[in-house]
């Protein structure tokens, strides 16, 4: 690589991506009609204890993931616990600049050895589709249970015709069934590419999946599954500080079902707000009326879990140079 490509990657990159996540951001926040009233209702709960502890369950959140991510890539290279909460950090800041937020690769693998990044993405690929994986599992579970198991006639069972209804909880439990097959079954995706002469360079750089065994995976799955019951109470305990009454079983069972939409829905960087507080407003007006409060927690939410990580990563990757001058 020429070395003024190299000096225009390491000085520039890192402050484009801070001033083009910021002015998204701001557009996103500040170009809502009603975001001064929600504003206003999240500046009243500062002092709540609920609402510090949805703070603190972030911390927690990106260091189970910080976890994660250190138990995969060390079949690359030795990683400290401190240098993968920074890798995940800025993954999460490159991420929110794509759609569907799939391209946190891009910001982790600046943390990663240069002969080993391209390696590294297979790896990030692994970790997304546990968690996708879990988010799957658990929609599925929550619309069984509300359409199937409930003693109680829930409201959200009536909002689509029966027909659709049942072609959707099918279709989510058919989806579920085969990427959780081909999570557990990585190693031989590698060995049937293998065979394939034309596919020999992809091979190269993804064998790593092969060294991954059941054991190892249901770690990454446990991992994934515990990240993703503390973004859920989170969730549960802002919509209580925002004066969302809703039974506590009820509305895990309805975030379920929430993140279950936000997986498949297709996002972008823009509407990526504007569609969450949509879609957590579909689901929740049909058991409360209080649409301020649900929309000043969806917005809260992805304030604390993803807004300040993402700013703070895009400072760290101000920091490190991405490819080496020499």
């Amino acid at each position: 690589m020429n070395k003024k490509v190299k000096i225009l990657i390491n000085y520039f990159l890192g402050p484009v991506l801070f001033v083009i996540l910021s002015w998204s951001l701001y557009r996103q926040i500040f170009a809502r009609p009603d975001v001064g009233i929600q504003w206003q209702q999240i500046q009243n709960s500062w002092m709540n204890s609920k609402l510090l502890l949805v703070v603190f369950f972030m911390a927690v959140n990106w260091g189970i993931e910080a976890v994660k991510w250190r138990l995969l890539v060390r079949h690359l290279q030795p990683f400290s616990y401190f240098r993968a909460f920074k890798s995940v950090l800025s993954g999460c800041s490159v991420t929110m600049l794509t759609p569907n937020r799939i391209g946190e690769y891009g910001g982790r693998i600046l943390y990663v050895e240069e002969g080993n990044r391209i390696s590294a993405i297979s790896l990030t690929i692994v970790g997304s589709i546990s968690q996708l994986l879990v988010t799957m599992m658990m929609g599925c579970m929550g619309l069984l249970l509300l359409k199937y198991f409930s003693q109680t006639d829930h409201a959200i069972t009536t909002f689509l015709p029966a027909f659709w209804q049942n072609v959707i909880t099918s279709l989510s439990v058919v989806l579920t069934v085969l990427l959780l097959l081909f999570y557990i079954r990585l190693g031989w995706l590698v060995r049937i590419m293998e065979k394939m002469p034309a596919l020999y360079k992809v091979v190269k750089h993804i064998s790593v999946l092969d060294e991954f065994n059941n054991m190892q995976l249901i770690q990454i799955l446990s991992l994934s599954f515990l990240r993703y019951l503390v973004f859920v109470l989170q969730y549960v305990l802002l919509l209580q500080v925002m004066d969302v009454h809703i039974a506590g079983s009820l509305c895990f069972l309805l975030l379920t079902i929430f993140y279950l939409v936000m997986a498949v829905a297709p996002t972008f960087v823009f509407i990526e707000l504007p569609v969450r507080i949509s879609a957590s407003w579909a689901i929740f007006q049909l058991y409360t009326s209080n649409q301020t409060g649900v929309s000043a927690a969806a917005l809260g939410i992805w304030i604390i879990n993803l807004v300040i990580p993402a700013v703070i990563g895009s400072l760290l990757i101000l920091s490190i140079k991405i490819v080496k001058e020499k």
